[in-house]
């Protein structure tokens, strides 16, 4: 893919002013490493610099980012989303492996430590962050051991979101030129079984905690005869209305859940 390159702040925040004037009201901020931007400009911005900027947008209601990875998300960033009022409170933090060993063949640069050393601080200054993940399992040479510490992982952290993959080759990465696929798909199979169970049961918890509870939700659009839309949590919610309209910031009461989605019932705000 060759190296990272980020564009300049001032030209996001035009494109994002172009946006709102069509209509806009939530951006994403994407990259593969979203949480390394400005490190190749010459003044060295950071990801909460244009975070900040991008706050100030009047007709912006929402900013998202992702993917991150856990070595460049710096205090600065964490402060940002904790401060900004427009930056949603929803972090994509990938950890892939739970074995230090593992972490280390995938050349991911730091541990399963500093990974949830990152988590408690991010927990502790961030009021109600919803974090969700990306997960790995079977990776060359992984064992029924190493696997047992990414269970444990995900057991702990409870993770909003998490998207379980089992590893496969791809040509011209490093592993494939020098590793060998050695963990059998029977046994990927079994390890993502037990990880989508877990994480089902850990949503299924999680989710039914926010029944009777109200949040600001952008509408998206319609599916399935309902209307949906997000959280700033990044929770999806369905909801039954004859008046709502694409792009609308409203309030809705949870009245159920499960472990994939919402549902609730629109309060009308009340003009005073």
């Amino acid at each position: 893919r060759g190296r990272e390159i980020s564009r300049t702040i001032d030209e996001v925040v035009f494109e994002t002013e172009q946006l709102t004037h069509r209509g806009v009201k939530e951006i994403t901020l994407l990259g593969q490493n979203v949480d390394s931007y400005g490190h190749d400009l010459p003044d060295k911005p950071d990801l909460g610099d244009l975070l900040t900027e991008l706050n100030k947008i009047a007709d912006l209601e929402r900013i998202r980012f992702l993917t991150s990875h856990p070595n460049d998300m710096s205090d600065h960033i964490i402060d940002c989303v904790a401060s900004l009022d427009k930056v949603c409170e929803h972090i994509n933090l990938p950890f892939q492996a739970g074995d230090d060993s593992v972490l280390n063949n995938m050349r991911r640069g730091y541990t399963n430590y500093h990974y949830r050393d990152l988590i408690e601080k991010i927990r502790s200054r961030i009021p109600n962050v919803s974090l969700s993940s990306d997960l790995i399992v079977g990776f060359c040479g992984e064992t029924d051991g190493q696997f047992e510490k990414s269970l444990q992982l995900v057991k702990d952290i409870k993770f909003d979101k998490l998207h379980a993959a089992a590893y496969s080759t791809r040509k011209g990465t490093i592993s494939d030129r020098m590793m060998t696929d050695d963990v059998p798909l029977e046994t990927k199979k079994r390890r993502l079984e037990i990880i989508e169970d877990v994480q089902k049961g850990i949503l299924t918890e999680s989710n039914a905690s926010l029944e009777g509870k109200t949040f600001e939700i952008l509408v998206e659009g319609r599916k399935r005869g309902k209307w949906f839309g997000r959280t700033r949590n990044d929770k999806l919610v369905y909801f039954q209305s004859e008046t709502s309209t694409k792009g609308e910031m409203i309030d809705v009461k949870i009245d159920d859940s499960s472990p994939w989605s919402l549902n609730g019932t629109r309060i009308q705000k009340v003009s005073l």
